[in-house]
């Protein structure tokens, strides 16, 4: 006398198939960068704080890096960069022409940060870019407290 019928085993495999199957396209689908909506992914990925002297979010479709140009006054500032969409960003800070952060982030939300002390005033020239495109980013420059 068998514990389970013929059937059984098969329907047992049948079942296990099919829950592989389910966790294989949810790993597989990804954000969609390009019909996402930018405002309300950063505000989860990147929530507004208040000291913010820079700021920006949008979407790399290309290698090619985002430029943005921000005056500065002196002072001790956190700058923190997110992405999201898969790869890496990174976010490259210059001033006069020397190179003061290339800060990287895993384009899975996670969020990296570091600090930076300005002497004196700046032009700070920031540049987003990735070799992942396409991807979302957002990056914040908060005077520290």
């Amino acid at each position: 006398m068998a514990l389970f019928p013929t059937s059984m085993p098969r329907a047992l495999a049948t079942v296990a198939a099919a829950v592989v199957v389910l966790a294989a396209s949810g790993c597989a689908q990804q954000l969609s960068v390009e019909n996402a909506d930018v405002p309300g992914w950063k505000a989860t990925a990147l929530p507004s704080i208040s000291g913010i002297v820079a700021e920006d979010s949008g979407r790399l479709l290309k290698a090619g890096p985002v430029e943005h140009t921000e005056n500065v006054p002196a002072g001790t500032y956190t700058l923190t960069l997110v992405c999201d969409g898969g790869g890496k960003a990174f976010l490259a800070v210059r001033s006069a022409g020397q190179e003061l952060v290339d800060l990287g982030a895993a384009c899975y939300g996670t969020r990296e940060s570091t600090k930076i002390t300005l002497a004196k005033a700046a032009a700070l020239e920031l540049s987003v870019s990735s070799v992942d495109a396409p991807t979302l980013y957002a990056y914040q420059l908060v005077q520290a407290g």
